[in-house]
């Protein structure tokens, strides 16, 4: 038996996630290969760096249907999404002993999964970059990155490029890529360090503060041409006063929406107009939606463009299982800067 430190949720989020809706729990779990859960591909992982994600928040409330790749977490249960992971013990062909794996899975020091088809994936090159890059830059965030980007906005040398939340863990990556192809990119930010950040780190061409000065005005005096790729993380009034200041045919790619994540009410657009009258291309889209050999390509090429340091990640760390619930609560407040992750055993990585 493993002593098992667990996050479990403790009530449904109702509004912004709060500390008090989460508990620390220590349990014992089995390391004997179950034989009656019905699956025949039992994999027992230790949980080395979790991903907070803003998505999380949508399984921690009530739902009659999810539209993600696991179920709905309900109170008494331990929260769960992206990590990665070290396998112990393995009934899966594919998966053995000491193999390392990034994929769904617990916010507790050990986690059974029983589907690794689905929800895990091996880790091959772990050696030439931090295995915490797997809950960030080479995992969800960074995909969802790369395919929105290339996918979605349909880039082109000289297109004038906007990122909201640009100093998240999608944000500041895409803000590169777009540079990388010859266009001309502004980003915003939470606070005057992101900002700086951005123009002096990342190498965005301009940045703002958007909690400064009147939001309509902001983007009229940094896009005096418009915006051609509005590359969005934050949805709600930020959306709505971007569709009006977009240029003709211009490519919108909805990749968040985390304004409107904790609202009761969500917030409607009232410049629709604008799409008829820009002849906008508006699309959601989820990060692995067939795009499993395109994801293949980017790992191999993240690696090397971050080797030849023609790429930068930032990662915010969170030291021990028990700073979970914090980390994860600060990325509705802005206080994190980069990808936001917890570190449980870096010993291990």
């Amino acid at each position: 038996m493993l002593s098992n430190k667990q996050i479990v949720l403790k009530n449904y989020i109702q509004g912004c996630p709060k500390e008090s809706d989460f508990e620390l729990r220590t349990t014992s779990l089995s390391t004997e290969i179950p034989q009656n859960n019905g699956s025949k591909n039992a994999v027992l992982l230790k949980n080395l760096y979790l991903a907070c994600d803003p998505y999380v928040c949508h399984i921690l409330r009530p739902r009659t249907k999810s539209f993600f790749v696991f179920s709905p977490v309900i109170p008494g249960s331990v929260v769960r999404g992206y990590g990665v992971a070290k396998v112990i013990k393995s009934s899966y062909d594919e998966l053995k002993e000491g193999d390392y794996v990034w994929g769904i899975t617990g916010w507790e020091n050990y986690s059974w999964n029983f589907d690794p088809e689905k929800l895990l994936n091996k880790i091959d090159n772990y050696t030439q970059v931090p295995l915490s890059y797997y809950a960030g830059i080479l995992g969800m965030p960074g995909a969802a990155a790369y395919m929105g980007w290339n996918e979605i906005c349909s880039p082109k040398r000289g297109d004038i490029v906007y990122v909201s939340s640009a100093a998240g863990g999608v944000g500041h990556l895409v803000g590169q890529f777009a540079k990388m192809m010859g266009c001309y990119v502004v980003g915003s930010a939470s606070t005057n360090e992101k900002v700086d950040l951005l123009k002096t780190k990342l190498g965005f061409d301009d940045a703002f503060n958007y909690k400064e000065g009147d939001l309509r005005s902001n983007l009229e005096k940094y896009f005096p041409k418009g915006i051609d790729i509005y590359f969005d993380n934050v949805g709600g009034q930020m959306l709505d006063e971007v569709l009006p200041q977009m240029n003709i045919h211009g490519r919108i790619a909805v990749s968040g929406l985390i304004s409107q994540y904790n609202l009761d009410e969500p917030q409607g657009i009232c410049n629709m107009f604008s799409l008829i009258e820009k002849r906008l291309t508006v699309r959601g889209f989820v990060e692995f939606d067939g795009h499993e050999q395109m994801y293949t390509q980017y790992v191999e090429w993240a690696v090397k463009m971050l080797e030849e340091k023609k790429l930068i990640y930032v990662e915010d760390a969170s030291l021990g299982l028990e700073s979970a619930t914090s980390a994860f609560v600060g990325i509705f407040c802005g206080r994190n800067i980069g990808k936001q992750i917890v570190v449980i055993d870096a010993a291990e990585g």
